[in-house]
Parts: structure tokens; C-alpha cells; sequence
């Protein structure tokens, strides 16, 4: 909403601005180079945004907007038609294993997200979040903040402390440890049902909550088939519109049985399906980390029955070693059938178990379809490696301040006019109402 001027501007004491400080003001505002003018903003304009890790704004003007913030809500379901009401059911059936978190820095805040509990074992429980929730918000997100302090907002509104006790950057996941508390209740992921490509345009939720009002959150959207734009190629793409606030919360199917954890995309969130989630887990517990294998080439599903390979890492890479070409099908790994990516990468996390625990080598015999060979197959043979060093980038929209003036904001993308409701709105500056909404805007 616009930051309306009515009259002489006030101090949050009531104490009135000289005309001439003011004349300052609005004539720096009209640079955009210019720095925060500190000493005549707000106090209580500081004090809303800085704590929240927010940016203050460089001008004041007529129309400026603060998006992409944590406090916008999704899933606004008023109504009582048939799909609401189904959605309202599921996310109340789960209601006690969906919380919120946040991650501290001193005082400010760094990022907030949703965490479902997925395991009881007293006097503590554990919560599986996104890994976003640790990183770094600078550059390419791939730094992990050390000293942060994680709050858990709990469904009763209660903040509890939480510790981190595993993370995983290729996957963006991590677990936090919280006391056991009776109002939590487990839940119950092993019903979960594969999430493949034959199940395309199915029913999905997505829950989550918010970490400030503690609200929880639903809407509806369908399974997609197809590739997100996310560099993880285990990623599942869906059509349910959450915000930032649901990042890291329950994708469920129509018949509630969990089918992932989201992350946020403004198309619709994409998710990492419960199965390899439960592959990473076993990791966790059983090697103290996910261990993860390079076979030097990517991989998407062309058709529901074929995988093609994308691209090669390197001409040195196992894959090509093996004489696997860009464009090659796999259409068998291990004597198994395949008919998903989600199946290739499900089998290549099983294959460290055998190789830690027994020091066997880690070769994979595959069944090689190439383009143009008359449906004739031949066997290959990579020799995978284990690799603690890849990565997966996982940007998430940062907030910031839009101005009507600009052409463009500052990620040279076209300034959106789409209006949506405040996602929060902090209380009135002196006769000046100040809201924050969200945008369509990466």
C-alpha cells in the first residue's frame, strides 16, 4: 500500500518535523543512490524491519511496496465449496505436526520456514525443515551461518528453542531436535505413496505455517509432469501456489498420504518427494550425513517410460569413461526397469549402504537405448564416485522495496502492478499507513 504524507510529518513522541528537514528529506528522496536518512527515519519503522532481517527503504514516495516478505500467508480458503472444505479436512487431520521456524542472528532474523515432526523418540522430537532456514541470504545462498539460534513456533503458539542436528545442501534439507512436547503429534510419513510421473495432474495440498501469527496455511494444486527450475533433478513440480512462509512444509494427496516436502517457486512450489527424503534420512542415522554419488551426467524423463541423458559434467566423468553420449536413453539400471528420474536417483541412494559398510567397488550396469540405433541396447558400465562436494543452488526471493518510478526494480525484471492483499500490515507512522504485500516477482 502507498506510505500517504497528511500534514506535517511526527516523531513516534508526537513531537513535530521542521519544514525545512523535511524540504531534506524529500529532495533526497528523489535520489536513488541516496542512503537511508537514519537520522529522521521512524523509530518505529526501524524497529518493525530491522529485527526481521528486513531492508529499510532507500526514498520515501507515494506507492513504494516491501515483497517477497515471510509474513504473507497463502491459501485464503473463505469459501465452503467441496474443494475448500477437502482442503481444510487435510490440513486439520496433520495439523499438530506442522509448525514454524526461524533462525536468529543475534536479534535479527534471517529466515523463517515450515517444519513437520517426523519422529518421536523421548524426551526430544525432530523436525524436518528446508536447509534454507541456515543459509546464508548473500550471493548464491550456498554458505551455512554457523551461531544461529532457531525459535519453533509451535501449534499453540508456544516458542520453544530448537538445535539443529542434521543438514543436507545437496538436498536443501535439515533436521531440527526440539523437547518432546504433548500437543506435537508424529507424523506418520512412512504411508507415503511414490510421487512419479504416472500420477501426473493428481490432487495435492500444500500446508504449512506461519513462524509470527502461528497460522496454518493450505491450498490445492495438482502433480505436474515435468521438470522444475530448481538444479535438483529429484525435484517433483506441482501447481499449488505457496509462499515463502510454506517452505519446507507437507505436500499430501488428496487421499492424505504424504507425497513430499515444497520449496517455493512463484508457478507452484516444487517438491522433493517422501521417498527420497526417507532415503536421505536412513543416511543421516546410519552414516551421519547423505553420502552422495557422482556419475558425472544429468538425467530427465523424456516420456514416462524413458530417461535421456541431459548433459555430461566432464568429459572425464565416469559416465562418459562408460560411453554414455548426451541424448543416450537408460532404460534399465541394475537389471531394473526404469520409469522415472525419481527411480534412478532412489536406487543410486541405496548404493552407498552396500559400499561404506563393505568397501565394494561402486559400479552400475546400465541398458544404453541411443538415438538413431534401430531399438538396439547395449550395456555400459559407470563407475560412480562418492562426492561431498556437489551442490544444488537454492535461491529464494529476497525482500525488498519497489518504487512506482522505476522502470525496472532491481533485478532488471518489469515492475509488477498485480495487487494482492497486505501480507502484514505494521501499525500506522504518524498518519502514514505502511503495508507489506507480495508480488509475482522472483
Amino acid at each position: 500500500m502507498p506510505i500517504k504524507s497528511q500534514g506535517c510529518a511526527h516523531t513516534e513522541e508526537g513531537g513535530g518535523v521542521s519544514t525545512s528537514k523535511k524540504t531534506s528529506l524529500e529532495s533526497n528522496s528523489d535520489r536513488e543512490d541516496s542512503p537511508p536518512p537514519s537520522d529522521d527515519l521512524p523509530r518505529i519503522l526501524r524497529k518493525r524491519l530491522l529485527p526481521r532481517g528486513y531492508p529499510l527503504p532507500s526514498k520515501f514516495a507515494g506507492g513504494i511496496r516491501l515483497v517477497n516478505t515471510f509474513e504473507l500467508c497463502f491459501g485464503k480458503l473463505d469459501g465452503y465449496n467441496e474443494e475448500h472444505t477437502s482442503i481444510k479436512l487435510l490440513a486439520l487431520s496433520v495439523c499438530r505436526s506442522i509448525v514454524s521456524l526461524a533462525s536468529f542472528k543475534g536479534r535479527i532474523r534471517q529466515f523463517t520456514c515450515t517444519g513437520t515432526i517426523i519422529e518421536h523418540t523421548p524426551p526430544s522430537m525432530r523436525i524436518l525443515t528446508s536447509a534454507s532456514l541456515i543459509r546464508s541470504s548473500e550471493e548464491d545462498g550456498s554458505k551455512i551461518l554457523d551461531k544461529l539460534k532457531i525459535k519453533v513456533r509451535l501449534p499453540s503458539g508456544k516458542l520453544v528453542i530448537g538445535t539443529l542436528w542434521k543438514y543436507d545442501s545437496y538436498y536443501n534439507i535439515a533436521v531440527v531436535n526440539i523437547k518432546a512436547s504433548p500437543e506435537l503429534r508424529e507424523a506418520c510419513i512412512h504411508n507415503q505413496v511414490p510421487a512419479n510421473v504416472k500420477l501426473s495432474q493428481s490432487k495435492l495440498v500444500a500446508i504449512g505455517r506461519a513462524f509470527e501469527s502461528g497460522e496454518l496455511m493450505a491450498t490445492g494444486g495438482t502433480l505436474l509432469h515435468g521438470t522444475t527450475k530448481f538444479d535438483c533433478q529429484q525435484l517433483m513440480a506441482s501447481t499449488c501456489k505457496i509462499t515463502k512462509a510454506g517452505i519446507g512444509g507437507l505436500i499430501v494427496g488428496s487421499d492424505g498420504k504424504f507425497m513430499g516436502m515444497s520449496f517455493y517457486y512463484k508457478d507452484g512450489a516444487p517438491f522433493l518427494p517422501f521417498s527420497i527424503l526417507q532415503k536421505c534420512l536412513k543416511h543421516f542415522n546410519e552414516f551421519g550425513r547423505v553420502v552422495q554419488l557422482s556419475l558425472g551426467l544429468r538425467i530427465g524423463s523424456l516420456q514416462a517410460e524413458k530417461l535421456h541423458v541431459r548433459e555430461q559434467v566432464s568429459d572425464k566423468s565416469p559416465a562418459a569413461d562408460s560411453g554414455i553420449k548426451v541424448g543416450d536413453v537408460i532404460t534399465k539400471i541394475d537389471k531394473l526397469e526404469l520409469f522415472n528420474a525419481q527411480e534412478f536417483h532412489e536406487l543410486i541412494l541405496d548404493k552407498p549402504e552396500c559400499i561404506l559398510r563393505h568397501g565394494e567397488e561402486m559400479p552400475f550396469t546400465v541398458c544404453v537405448l541411443r538415438p538413431n540405433s534401430n531399438g538396439h541396447e547395449f550395456p555400459a558400465t559407470i563407475n560412480a564416485v562418492i562426492d561431498s562436494n556437489e551442490q544444488n543452488s537454492w535461491l529464494v526471493p529476497k525482500t525488498k522495496w519497489l518504487y512506482p518510478d522505476d522502470i525496472r526494480d532491481a533485478d532488471k525484471m518489469p515492475l509488477v502492478r498485480k495487487r494482492f492483499k497486505p501480507d502484514y500490515t505494521f501499525p500506522p507512522l504518524d498518519g502514514m499507513d505502511l503495508h507489506t504485500e507480495d508480488s509475482d516477482e522472483e
